[in-house]
């Protein structure tokens, strides 16, 4: 991976203000976006931002005063490069999660479209590429240990697309930026990020919401608490919020470029899940759990079912994060257990 650039010499004025960063970010409205912006608003080292999505929205109504919202899609090189111009970071949090858009409509955002960014962000002289990759990243093997380290080699899942893609996806960008001397490259390995902007339920599919809601209804009904089987697999959570302060210390430059694993203190379980949503939790033993993923996962997909049930393969091996690098290179601490992130997305109120 490219080594650290190293910052121009000479000195500024007496009384003069230091320049501060122009930061680019792809898919600005998101999760990552709506934990990153506000930080990015406040801080003192940005003066600008760029926010580049396909549709339109006014950064003002948010608050962004120091927003500027370029229209443009990531399948598009010529308009990257327009939009990034004069950017001293790019962050990039555009990314197609369910695959209900279709394989190769995914596979050209989130893949091609990553590319793009990239060179993108070279053409036009950015220092740093921050970029949001994810725990899935690893993939879900049977040899995986629990702490994975950022050493810990990433391949693709069997099955699920969205971590395959993330695993092939940090090799090309290491690849691409190992070519350039200039351009350092911050990667970010967050497992589930939850909030009251998490919008992951927003790209399943309307009878999925709806039958979603209908059952929230049965449920706010019953006089007694459903029972319901929950998995003891432990999953570590991160809020949206831990996850801006982690990308802010990306864009700033606050610690060595590479790799990095972030996630909430502790973990949740399917009980913790159960209960959060007032049922009652019937155990259900890790290895069972474990065993009746991978037997799933292995299964051909039925051409009538969606996407997003390949996720289920997750299951299959719990990946549990070590997070030292984190906090010792970057000074990140997270402060929302994954325990409070799962109550602020369930309960925002």
């Amino acid at each position: 991976m490219a080594t650290a650039r190293t910052a121009p010499s000479g000195r500024a004025g007496r009384g003069r203000r230091r320049r501060g960063l122009t930061v680019a970010v792809t898919g600005p409205t998101g999760t990552f976006g709506a934990g990153l912006l506000p930080l990015l608003e406040a801080d003192d080292r940005v003066d600008r931002v760029v926010g580049v999505a396909r549709r339109p929205f006014d950064p003002a109504a948010r608050g962004w005063t120091k927003m500027e919202y370029r229209r443009g899609d990531v399948r598009d090189p010529e308009v990257l490069e327009e939009a990034f111009a004069g950017a001293d970071v790019v962050v990039h949090l555009a990314f197609l999660i369910t695959g209900t858009s279709g394989r190769e409509v995914t596979r050209a955002v989130n893949v091609e479209g990553s590319l793009n960014v990239v060179r993108a962000a070279a053409a036009v002289g950015a220092r740093r590429l921050v970029y949001a990759s994810s725990v899935a990243a690893y993939g879900f093997h049977a040899d995986n240990p629990v702490g994975l380290t950022e050493d810990w080699p990433t391949r693709p899942a069997a099955r699920l697309f969205y971590a395959q893609e993330k695993a092939e996806l940090e090799r090309l960008l290491g690849e691409e930026v190992d070519a350039l001397p200039d351009l350092d490259l911050f990667l970010l390995r967050p497992p589930i990020v939850l909030g009251p902007h998490a919008v992951g339920g927003k790209e399943l599919p309307a009878p999925l919401m709806a039958l979603g809601r209908a059952a929230a209804g049965l449920l706010d009904r019953l006089p007694v608490a459903l029972p319901v089987p929950a998995p003891a697999i432990p999953i570590q959570l991160v809020h949206e919020d831990d996850v801006g302060r982690a990308l802010q210390l990306c864009v700033v430059g606050a610690g060595p470029p590479g790799a990095y694993n972030i996630a909430g203190d502790g973990v949740v379980t399917g009980a913790d899940v159960a209960r959060e949503l007032g049922l009652t939790p019937l155990p259900v033993p890790a290895g069972v759990a474990h065993r009746v993923a991978r037997g799933l996962a292995a299964l051909p997909a039925p051409p009538f079912l969606p996407p997003v049930l390949d996720w289920v393969e997750a299951g299959a091996q719990p990946s549990i994060m070590d997070t030292t690098k984190a906090r010792e290179l970057l000074g990140w601490e997270p402060r929302v257990t994954a325990l409070e992130a799962l109550r602020s997305t369930l309960h925002p109120d």
